[in-house]
């Protein structure tokens, strides 16, 4: 489908990978575009690989399946570049973005050299500074909006403050932390290669 972005999410049990893609399908609705937000479900257990997908477009989307060709890939715990294909399918007109803070070389090393833009962020810095937690998923979100341009900075950040409060509406207090993870992540991830 023309105007569609696919995005496959890998991440482990407890991390937040589905609920990151599910909060980017809410975003994308709420900017006025088709979604599909979905976890692939097997034996999930804390701590074991997940996988999750989004699709946006600006048309209807009529494909229900998961996703094979995406045009990103988001990668929310780096270990696991070593045991699971992040880049099956990855469209190298796309690109990879990674919680890590491993270097250039070891990355396109560990992707098998992947032609496509390689993008990196250091999300456990981030969470621990702003939510005093490791939650990498509030940052790897942002990290997508900013690297897809699915929509701009000060929509996406809107809609955040909109659906955070909802979300943490027994704990408003962690709503501060997870906008200053999201502002600080939208300027943080970086192009590595």
């Amino acid at each position: 489908m023309e105007n569609m972005i696919e995005i496959r999410w890998h991440g482990r049990g407890g991390q937040g990978a589905k609920t990151a893609s599910l909060l980017l399908a809410d975003a994308a609705f709420n900017t006025g575009k088709y979604i599909q937000g979905f976890p692939e479900y097997g034996p999930e257990r804390m701590g074991a690989p997940i996988t999750a997908y989004n699709r946006i477009s600006k048309s209807p989307i009529t494909i229900h399946s998961n996703i094979y060709e995406p045009d990103y890939s988001v990668v929310v715990d780096d270990s696991l570049l070593e045991s699971v294909n992040v880049t099956g399918g990855l469209k190298e007109t796309g690109a990879i973005i990674i919680n890590t803070t491993k270097d250039a070389d070891y990355l396109k090393k560990a992707l098998k050299d992947y032609k496509g833009k390689i993008y990196r962020i250091d999300a456990r810095k981030i969470s621990l500074e702003t939510l005093g937690r490791y939650f990498p998923n509030t940052p790897m979100l942002a990290a997508v909006v900013k690297v897809s341009q699915i929509m701009t900075d000060e929509e996406f950040l809107a809609d955040m403050v909109g659906s955070f409060k909802h979300k943490f509406a027994k704990k408003p207090e962690v709503i501060e932390g997870n906008m200053k993870a999201l502002e600080m992540a939208l300027k943080e991830v970086e192009l590595v290669s």
